[in-house]
């Protein structure tokens, strides 16, 4: 089970890093694999400069999501529990627009303003992907995040 599960991950790194040279050979003007910039109507419309996505080869780089409701700039609440469950459902509906969901998900980053939050964090976590199925996360502490959020949370995704 173990090198089984190796293999998958050497499987995975390889297929991301044949995906970044190409993205560079691309950049460079010979053949690779294509990168496309994905941007919702939403992020357009609120002017706000990056892409909700950018994809890679099969994999997929989602930018941040904080609590904000869907086309605003307004928080879903003052708690963890409101502002994380709808930093996941902003994730959801990305991974949506892409023909992905939480099960494409291989790795997320999680930026809190108050690390004390992590267990009222977790709860709401946890109920976004099969227990037998996490994937692999990073979590740190920040001074101030946009808005005034709470926490904001980026993901990596891949289609296999």
């Amino acid at each position: 089970m173990i090198r089984t599960k190796i293999g998958t991950v050497a499987a995975f790194l390889g297929a991301f890093i044949g995906s970044l040279a190409g993205a560079h050979a691309q950049e460079e003007g010979t053949t690779g694999a294509n990168v496309h910039y994905h941007q919702s109507e939403a992020t357009k419309t609120l002017g706000l400069p990056f892409s909700d996505v950018v994809q890679v080869g099969d994999v997929f780089f989602l930018s941040g999501q904080i609590g904000a409701l869907p086309g605003t700039l307004t928080m879903a609440g003052d708690t963890m529990e409101l502002q994380a469950r709808q930093a996941m459902d902003n994730i959801g509906a990305v991974l949506k627009e892409q023909n992905l969901s939480f099960d494409h998900v291989v790795k997320c980053t999680v930026m809190m303003k108050d690390m004390s939050q992590w267990g009222a964090f977790n709860k709401v976590y946890i109920t976004y992907f099969k227990p037998d199925q996490y994937p692999a996360r990073s979590a740190f502490g920040a001074s101030g995040l946009a808005i005034g959020a709470l926490l904001e949370i980026e993901c990596i995704a891949a289609k296999s």
